[in-house]
């Protein structure tokens, strides 16, 4: 579920679960272990990517409803592991967004370095409370981080879905380019921050993200446990199998 792509000393991880790239236990455990095993593997820099005009639709909810308790608590510590796995990597990674981004797919891009979004009207933003889901409390940090606590606010709380120029005006996405360059331009970014003397970008990455990477030392297991209960709340099913019943008319 995760292609390979080396770009000299930059590794790209393309998401490949189509059709959607929509989130589940083994893509995120697929992208858990490719991030973690890069540094290993001699990539100074990481890109994630997705498929054209679809970066990630994030979890997949008619999988999902699918499953019991015991399944669904895995799923979120699973997503957890993963974003912790981002914050807290040694290397630099960005984010080239090919498409449509919302909900899991924004918070992907949330932990990343650097967020490259394309030219057009696809949609991102953390939709969760659409759906009926609360945002877990580690990514409303990093989105607050990100965009300030009152934007990060308006954002998280109604759930806004936006362009990609939205995305960059409100500081969700840091460049916009056409779509057909987003890969390479993410690329160029990496290389770019490559080209630096290391010792003082790795140094002063590192403190710049303590943060955010501070966020996974804590001891997450009861927030997990919350998130995964609100999973089970009678108004967020109501609302996940509306949800689910119009995918499945989409795809049909």
């Amino acid at each position: 579920m995760i292609l390979t792509v080396d770009h000299g000393a930059v590794r790209e991880l393309q998401l490949n679960r189509p059709p959607a790239n929509a989130l589940n236990w083994e893509l995120m455990t697929e992208l858990k272990h490719a991030v973690d095993n890069a540094p290993a593997d001699g990539a100074r820099a990481i890109v994630i990517s997705g498929r054209p005009g679809m970066f990630s639709a994030g979890l997949d909810i008619p999988l999902l409803l699918t499953l019991d308790r015991n399944r669904i608590m895995d799923v979120w510590r699973c997503l957890y592991s993963l974003l912790g796995s981002l914050a807290c990597s040694p290397i630099p990674i960005c984010a080239a967004v090919t498409g449509h981004a919302p909900a899991g797919g924004t918070v992907l891009m949330i932990f990343c370095d650097w967020r490259i979004v394309p030219q057009g009207e696809w949609k991102i933003g953390l939709s969760e409370v659409q759906v009926g889901l609360p945002l877990p409390p580690v990514v409303f940090l990093a989105l607050r981080r990100l965009v300030g606590p009152h934007r990060a606010q308006q954002l998280a709380t109604l759930g806004l879905l936006m362009s990609s120029a939205e995305a960059v005006q409100v500081g969700l996405a840091d460049e916009i380019v056409p779509p057909e360059q987003v890969v390479s331009c993410a690329v160029q970014w990496c290389e770019k921050l490559l080209a630096l003397p290391q010792k003082a970008v790795s140094f002063t990455r590192r403190e710049a993200r303590a943060d955010l990477a501070a966020i996974f030392r804590d001891d997450l297991d009861t927030e997990i446990a919350e998130i995964a209960a609100a999973w089970w709340e009678p108004e967020a099913q109501s609302v996940l199998h509306r949800v689910a019943e119009r995918l499945t008319k989409r795809k049909a």
